[in-house]
């Protein structure tokens, strides 16, 4: 099996030893993406604002692997405070249509660099 690693400079760059998505045949898996802005490399502030930037992140890496998020077929969500569960609804109906992804939403205690939110995601791409 051939892996290809998946890079967008329209997402942060990795900050450790992994990359941003690796191909495996029409899988793709994404690593978990924070709320840094890929401009500056920082937090940007704001539960909103941070959800918004993570969503827009992982759809950078997803199209620099040739798909969309109709093409996610599995994400997870990791939330410092799980009273924004709501809210992450709200924002997620922005970015995605029927038939959904399968989902987890997960409580944590911390995320890096102090993030409240961090996604990653599975996407097949036919």
């Amino acid at each position: 099996m051939t892996k290809t690693v998946i890079n967008s400079d329209k997402a942060p760059a990795a900050i450790g030893t992994y990359s941003q998505a690796i191909k495996a045949g029409n899988t793709v898996y994404m690593s978990g993406q924070i709320p840094l802005d890929p401009k500056t490399m920082e937090l940007v502030e704001g539960f909103e604002a941070q959800t918004v930037q993570v969503f827009e992140n992982l759809k950078s890496v997803a199209e620099a692997a040739g798909g969309s998020f109709k093409d996610i077929v599995k994400l997870n969500i990791f939330l410092t405070d799980l009273s924004h569960f709501a809210k992450v609804n709200e924002i997620m109906g922005r970015y995605f249509e029927q038939p959904y992804p399968a989902r987890a939403a997960i409580g944590v205690a911390a995320l890096p660099k102090g993030a409240q939110v961090e996604m990653d995601a599975i996407l097949v791409i036919e």
